[in-house]
């Protein structure tokens, strides 16, 4: 880990995936992720991100000055917030980055910064690997490197114990002066072909016990016995099948799921924060501040994402003409409601913080676990709005911007593709293209997966608002005011006398043969 004064550049990053990764996809081994199809616009979007740091027009916005004494700077939500202020100013900051890719890509660096900061924040917690969660702290703060992270264990076996499956998931099976010997795999590791490194650890309803699956460390890309095993690409489908205009999302945004394999991976000592811990391996998830950021993160990546949405439902709606039927506006008014709730989390995240560890503010936990539950519902529902007010325009298209190019069907694709007020035919069905790769084609039915998973299974995300009541004492506190308006009355009526009992006028107290 060398001392740095700056973040990596969009150049610098491209070439750090450049280092004999092992990454599988349509039965051959990747050479170079960064220009093979399925990976490598992708992989420039990210660089992308990269070259803002340096842009001086987003510089202020997305950087502050680093914490480690190096003099340098930094993205900001990679440093670890001291009060609401700086929450802001950090939550701006994911917004900033989240708009340069139409808050497409959740998996973006400063998403796993949610949970390096609170490296930074609680080293101790990490004891007695405390001094690697420090550097490791120092390390992602001044060069921002791409960490991303698979935390959840394979869908294999899950009606056995997970000490039974010790075939598939991630444990511990040997250790030499150098670090531990780890074998098994995880998932969802999205994006991780595009990454430099990936935490590791667990989170599900099954909880660890046995020591050798106890395990939480960070393995670079191009440890040897570490492999990723992609899904298809939705990037490479659309460069083989299609162009920009007719895929503008996937062609670009396509993060890539892939389960993370290790085969007798070893993973040195200074990469361990917990092993052989049960009750860390199972508590880091609420204890060490993760949960609030990542939510925190993840909530206003979202609500750019139906920025850029809420838009393309406004333009659709005028050029198919419906924007002025009353039905019309109320849904596109629910979609905007949508958006502002979600906003609107974000907004107290940061100005309502919970307190962390030494001396460090926290996003709001109680309204990141409701951002959780109604994610899952939220973009399900504007997607359900979109396909019921857009209707046919989704389906009805051309198949290529060749057809436009094509001077036999071309001047027919110009009539009957017309939008309404003067919107001429190529500009509706670039509107159109893009909102189908939002909703309906491959990319999008993905993204209706990951808004509904990406936090947690569905019953997960809603008991964890009780356990997190419970722990916190506002479940007992909740009852209390319950108990206080019971408090007020009982079977003789009222028990003060700040209101009338009706003895006055009961008649049922006056004679209670009136009872029948």
């Amino acid at each position: 880990m060398s001392e740095v004064n700056r973040p990596l550049t969009g150049e610098e990053y491209l070439e750090s995936l450049r280092d004999g990764r092992e990454v599988w996809i349509y039965g051959e081994k990747v050479d170079d992720v960064t220009t093979h199809p399925a990976f490598r616009n992708s992989a420039r979007s990210i660089a992308r991100l990269y070259d803002a740091l340096h842009d001086d027009e987003k510089k202020d916005i997305l950087t502050t000055e680093t914490d480690t004494g190096n003099g340098g700077y930094t993205q900001r939500f990679f440093r670890a917030d001291k009060s609401a202020g700086d929450l802001l100013k950090s939550r701006d900051a994911i917004a900033e980055w989240a708009k340069l890719t139409y808050g497409q890509m959740g998996r973006s660096p400063d998403y796993k910064a949610a949970f390096l900061a609170t490296l930074g924040a609680d080293p101790d917690y990490y004891a007695p690997y405390q001094d690697n969660a420090k550097k490791w702290y120092q390390f992602a703060q001044e060069t921002n490197y791409f960490f991303n992270h698979a935390i959840i264990n394979p869908p294999v076996d899950r009606n056995k114990p997970m000490e039974a499956v010790n075939d598939v998931f991630v444990r511990a099976v040997g250790e030499t002066d150098e670090g531990v010997i780890v074998s098994g795999a995880k998932m969802v590791a999205t994006g991780s072909a595009l990454t430099n490194y990936n935490f590791v650890a667990h989170y599900g309803a099954a909880p660890v016990t046995s020591e050798e699956m106890a395990l939480v460390f960070i393995a670079s890309m191009d440890t040897p016995g570490v492999k990723l095993i992609s899904r298809q690409s939705y990037e490479m489908s659309a460069a083989v099948m299609g162009s920009p205009f007719d895929y503008p999302l996937s062609s670009r945004f396509d993060e890539n799921d892939a389960v993370l394999v290790f085969e007798e991976a070893l993973i040195p000592w200074e990469n361990i924060l917990i092993y052989k811990d049960i009750e860390k391996a199972n508590s880091f998830f609420p204890e060490s501040g993760f949960l609030n950021r990542f939510t925190f993160h993840g909530v206003t990546r979202l609500a750019v994402k139906l920025d850029f949405v809420s838009g393309l439902l406004l333009k659709a709606v005028k050029t198919n003409g419906t924007d002025q039927f009353r039905g019309v506006q109320s849904n596109v008014g629910e979609v905007l409601a949508w958006r502002n709730m979600f906003w609107s989390l974000s907004d107290s995240m940061a100005l309502n913080p919970d307190e962390g560890r030494n001396g460090t503010a926290l996003p709001n936990l109680n309204y990141g676990l409701a951002y959780r539950v109604f994610m899952a519902e939220g973009w399900p529902r504007v997607k359900e709005i979109i396909e019921n007010v857009v209707a046919g325009n989704l389906i009805v298209q051309p198949s290529s911007a060749l057809d436009f190019k094509n001077s036999e069907i071309s001047d027919t694709i110009h009539k009957l593709y017309r939008g309404s007020y003067g919107i001429e035919s190529q500009d509706k069905i670039k509107l159109i293209k893009l909102l189908w790769d939002v909703i309906g084609s491959e990319y999008g039915g993905r993204h209706e997966l990951y808004e509904r998973n990406y936090s947690g299974n569905h019953e997960n995300i809603r008991l964890e608002n009780l356990v997190t009541a419970e722990a916190s004492g506002q479940a007992e506190e909740y009852m209390k005011f319950a108990e206080a308006c019971m408090a007020d009355y009982d079977l003789d009526g009222w028990v003060n006398d700040t209101w009338f009992n009706n003895d006055d006028v009961s008649i049922v107290k006056k004679d209670p043969s009136n009872i029948k």
